[in-house]
């Protein structure tokens, strides 16, 4: 099942179709209400990286199911690239002026949605960006047939997971999409970015 599609553009006002289909798709599905409370969680940490996201372009949001099984999906298309100003907004999730990487699991997954937005990642000056951006990179199939460019919130999982004491796992810890997600993909094929959160009920 597709719900209906959200279309999205820098008004916020547009944000609050995205909730009532949310709602709209926990009451379908009969979800408990633990579970509908994940799926809106998930949803509003998508909402929160959406005004950067689309300073570049308009966009879409709808959910799809299969039984229990949830796909959140946010695309982007970019119709120009982001001005210097637009550059430094995008950046400002590191505060100090050597931009260290961004803090935070959902900082992390922007910052990787905005750089590749703005096309093969040269935009960035983060320090430490490639770090995270290649921890989770993804070339497997599906997504190296679906996608030019692919990270994976399992694989960035994955490789941090060799050390519980790093920053990386404190922060994946403390993180409400890396706790609640089944995984997060970031993609992009030309001046399309597609974000999907997924989520497993059974």
């Amino acid at each position: 099942m597709k719900t209906n599609i959200c279309k999205l553009s820098s008004d916020n006002s547009t944000f609050e179709d995205i909730f009532a289909e949310v709602e709209k798709t926990a009451n379908y599905n009969n979800l408990e209400k633990k579970q509908a409370l994940h799926l809106r969680l998930l949803a509003e940490e998508l909402v929160g990286m959406l005004p950067e996201l689309l300073t570049v372009g308009n966009g879409e949001f709808w959910i799809e199911n299969n039984g229990k099984k949830f796909e959140i999906h946010v695309t982007v298309n970019a119709e120009k690239r982001p001005t210097m100003q637009e550059k430094e907004n995008m950046l400002s999730v590191s505060k100090s002026g050597n931009n260290i990487a961004a803090k935070g699991i959902i900082n992390k997954i922007k910052l990787i949605s905005e750089s590749m937005l703005d096309g093969y990642l040269e935009s960035t000056r983060a320090a430490g960006f490639y770090k995270f951006y290649d921890m989770g990179i993804d070339t497997s199939y599906p997504y190296y047939d679906t996608w030019s460019n692919a990270w994976s919130l399992n694989n960035y999982k994955e490789n941090t997971s060799n050390d519980k004491n790093s920053d990386e796992w404190d922060e994946l810890e403390k993180s409400i999409i890396a706790k609640l997600s089944d995984d997060v993909i970031v993609g992009t094929v030309g001046k399309k970015l597609d974000i999907i959160v997924k989520k497993d009920f059974n």
